[in-house]
């Protein structure tokens, strides 16, 4: 076996690893809103969008074909320095969702990405590596413009279908317009799934299929191979099903309270977006979008915002792409001046002890499918202070009303 097989396999798995990653960051775009009003319990809530992710993932391959194309100008390298770059570009999108995950912020995995190969790229080829804007294409209008779009069309749409439901409904019986409601979200937070995996999981085939073409294993007229098809398909919805417990608990509880109406008309306006973009082949941020829509529904119902967490969110979105970046071009550094095999693997090796290192610090303050519909703990009380009592735990109902 060469070298740069090994490296290539390394690649392959790092970029499976981000995918996974993706999955469990990002099911709370989908299973958040019913999972807070009950419409699910939590198991079967990740276990169902698990399911559709991978059913998602096999039905286009348009967002594959797009990704970095037109944002960073990875034809001007081949072979070895492709490779590193593309490498130094996941670790960077990785390190990023695994911090925004340990904090419970709904940041861009998709952003993540693209930042880690902005910033590699750089360090690679210099400023005019990177396509900054460009009619049709460049960081303004593929990534800069929909990450301002998606979450204010989304909170309109999702506002005026709130608003329009409560309208319609409010001459009818409490009891079974929540009943109703909660079982329509159980459709529309599917659709929600099956959207996430058929644009997010591509976003990772493009990845692979880059990577090939840089070992010269194919080339880049040849159909994306169906074992990188199924590879990413399995890796997004492994990742789905672990939960992403901490962000869920953010979206669904932290951002505003959800009544299974507001959940449905979120989810319906985040699917029906997401899809759009996945047939024209734009690598839309799913997160922004979903978060957009429940915005949008506290708006329309003129329910409380809490607008310090929105707040917290909207500075991980602007710092993500030159985060993911700083990590990717420092990543892309040490393997580049290091060398050859050696280098991808104290880059391996460090994402493994960040990794590490997040994950240990999660147990602290653990959640799980147990108390991810507890409130968010408040800030630490200052030392000698007594501790606040623990608020009752929610109960989980099922669409029939019934607690479970």
């Amino acid at each position: 076996m060469t070298v740069e097989l090994l490296i290539l396999l390394v690649v392959i798995v790092t970029a499976l690893a981000f995918d996974f990653t993706n999955g469990f960051h990002d099911t709370a775009n989908a299973m958040a809103t019913s999972i807070a009003t009950g419409a699910l319990r939590p198991k079967i809530a990740v276990a169902l969008s698990a399911v559709l992710n991978l059913v998602g993932a096999f039905l286009s391959v348009a967002v594959a074909a797009t990704v970095a194309e037109g944002i960073v100008r990875l034809d001007a390298v081949s072979g070895h320095e492709l490779l590193i770059i593309v490498y130094a570009g996941l670790v960077g999108g990785i390190l990023w969702n695994l911090l925004t995950w340990l904090f419970g912020l709904p940041s861009s995995s998709s952003h993540a990405l693209f930042g880690g190969l902005i910033g590699a790229t750089l360090a690679s080829l210099g400023w005019t590596g990177v396509v900054w804007a460009e009619e049709g294409g460049g960081v303004l209008y593929k990534i800069v413009l929909p990450a301002l779009l998606a979450p204010v069309i989304a909170g309109m749409v999702s506002a005026l279908g709130t608003w329009s439901v409560y309208r319609i409904t409010r001459g009818a019986e409490p009891g079974k317009v929540t009943t109703g409601f909660r079982w329509g979200q159980i459709g529309s937070a599917s659709l929600v799934s099956l959207a996430h995996g058929t644009n997010d999981a591509q976003k990772t085939m493009g990845v692979i299929f880059l990577a090939l073409v840089a070992h010269g294993t194919v080339t880049a007229d040849t159909e994306i191979p169906i074992w990188v098809i199924a590879a990413c398909a399995i890796a997004i919805a492994a990742g789905t099903y672990l939960g992403g417990w901490r962000i869920i608990r953010t979206l669904g509880k932290g951002l505003v309270e959800i009544e299974s109406p507001q959940g449905f008309s979120a989810e319906s306006a985040s699917a029906a977006i997401i899809l759009t973009s996945a047939n024209f082949g734009l690598p839309l941020s799913t997160t922004q979008t979903t978060t957009g829509a429940i915005l949008g529904t506290g708006i329309g119902r003129g329910a409380e915002v809490r607008w310090s967490v929105m707040g917290r969110m909207a500075v991980a979105w602007l710092l993500t792409l030159p985060a993911a970046g700083i990590v990717g071009a420092v990543c892309w550094a040490l393997a580049h001046y290091i060398g050859g095999l050696a280098g991808v693997l104290i880059v391996f090796a460090l994402l493994v002890g960040l990794a590490g290192l997040m994950y240990r610090r999660s147990l602290r303050d653990r959640v799980s499918s147990h108390n991810v519909n507890d409130p968010a703990p408040p800030s630490t009380p200052p030392p000698g202070a007594a501790p606040a009592p623990p608020e009752p735990r929610a109960a989980f109902r099922t669409p029939a009303g019934e607690e479970a």
